[in-house]
């Protein structure tokens, strides 16, 4: 038997895309017999490769900090090496040689043969879509395109990522065959812009009939999307939702602001009158689905009237789940050249407003769900409970439901659970028995 020859950490920050190129790299590192650890995961690595985040101010600070954690132990003879790649390393490659030049050498996002190579192994393309899962074993990420072509004034992404590619349907397909060969039960569709998916290749918004060819497989109990444009939505897509089972009640769609100045000076191409009715369009035909909604507060000019707009709309709306974000200013983007006006503390002061209105309106709508019974899939246990979701939740991200560990349950199995409790963000839940295998 041949033994490993090198033990290499992959430690990955930032979002679930950041995520499914760790893990095609190390794929390609362990069937090259060279030992992967994940982040958390036990073991003594000789290197470690750091896959960050730099889309914004924070991300950019948090990859930093991990950084120079790394290039200490590295100093104190733990680590051998420590590499960088990924998009802070795409975007700011000069400037972080200059600043921390005891990393053994820095990666774009574009990078993964030079940094298997690099490794001492060789660059498979035909393993390409062979992916190390890092999730656990009962859901997985697919990405379906890479890039994006939009152009809003905020955003740094298609500066790092490049343009819009889409992944051709069968290259999409074949991998996700693999994944439930692999034991994978959610499929997670993720990309920069799902809606942009196959304008590219097939010159014409093509999510409906991969979401369709997906569906059909009958592989996957649930397969959810990520990251809905409101730009151009496909509305073929809500009826393709509404008639599949296995396609998640779940839209997450970065609507950012309200106020028809801001979203024209954000360039995000829709406008007031169209936001509330393309939610309308989701009540109407998804009546059962949940709505994930991002904003930004502290854009450039935003005023307090322009704040008290946002703050009006979603109390209108009543938003399942909200994100929120406060504007980052950053380089390489159009309003970069606008002046950050908004102070760091309204921005933080808004920030809070807007989470404490929905903390409100989720208390509401989960105290609602009190007595009714739901599929619910178990992620993992911690404490005195099994963790689980609803296919109203996704991971990570939204409400998880709390069932104590007096029921006998697998982790990745679904059960019917009656909601018992609820608090603004979790559910606490009983097995029905039923449902016990």
């Amino acid at each position: 038997m041949t033994l490993p020859r090198h033990t290499i950490r992959v430690v990955t920050l930032g979002c679930a895309k950041n995520t499914v190129d760790s893990e095609v790299l190390m794929g390609q590192l362990k069937l090259n017999n060279i030992r992967v650890l994940r982040d958390g995961e036990k073991g003594r690595e000789d290197s470690v490769i750091i896959n960050t985040c730099g889309f914004i101010n924070d991300a950019k600070e948090e990859s930093i900090e991990t950084i120079l954690g790394f290039i200490d132990a590295k100093k104190s003879g733990k680590l051998k090496q420590v590499y960088v790649m990924g998009c802070l390393s795409e975007r700011f490659k000069e400037p972080l040689q200059k600043e921390i030049p005891e990393v053994d050498e820095y990666f774009g996002v574009r990078d993964l043969s030079e940094i298997v190579t690099r490794m001492g192994a060789s660059y498979r393309k035909d393993l390409l879509g062979e992916r190390y899962l890092t999730t656990p074993n009962h859901y997985a990420y697919l990405k379906i395109a890479e890039g994006c072509d939009r152009s809003c004034s905020f955003c740094a992404i298609p500066g790092i990522r490049g343009k819009h590619i889409s992944r051709p349907i069968e290259d999409i397909v074949d991998e996700a065959k693999r994944l439930a060969a692999q034991g994978v039960k959610e499929l997670l569709l993720i990309s920069q812009d799902l809606t942009y998916y196959g304008i590219d290749l097939y010159k014409k918004q093509m999510l409906p009939e991969l979401v369709t060819i997906l569906s059909d497989l009958k592989l996957f109990t649930w397969i959810r999307l990520h990251y809905l444009f409101p730009t151009t939505f496909p509305d073929e897509l809500l009826g393709v939702m509404a008639s599949r089972p296995d396609i998640c009640n779940y839209v997450d769609i970065p609507l950012q602001h309200i106020s028809d100045r801001i979203l024209k000076s954000m360039r995000r191409g829709v406008d007031k009158a169209g936001t509330y009715s393309l939610m309308a369009k989701f009540r109407q035909q998804l009546p059962e689905a949940v709505v994930r909604a991002a904003f930004i507060v502290g854009y450039p000019g935003e005023t307090e009237e322009e704040f008290e707009e946002l703050k009006t709309f979603i109390r209108d709306t009543r938003f399942d789940r909200v994100g929120v974000f406060t504007y980052s200013h950053e380089e390489d983007t159009f309003a970069f050249g606008m002046e950050d006006d908004v102070p760091a503390e309204v921005k933080q002061s808004r920030a809070a407003e807007i989470m404490d209105i929905q903390q409100g309106i989720s208390l509401e709508l989960n105290q609602m769900k009190v007595g009714k019974l739901f599929r619910v899939l178990i992620d993992r246990m911690e404490g005195d409970f099994f963790v689980g979701r609803t296919e109203f939740d996704s991971p990570e991200v939204d409400n998880e439901v709390l069932i104590k560990k007096t029921a006998k349950l697998k982790i990745g199995e679904f059960y019917t659970a009656k909601i018992v409790e609820a608090d603004a963000f979790d559910l606490y839940g009983e097995i029905e028995k039923d449902s016990l295998k």
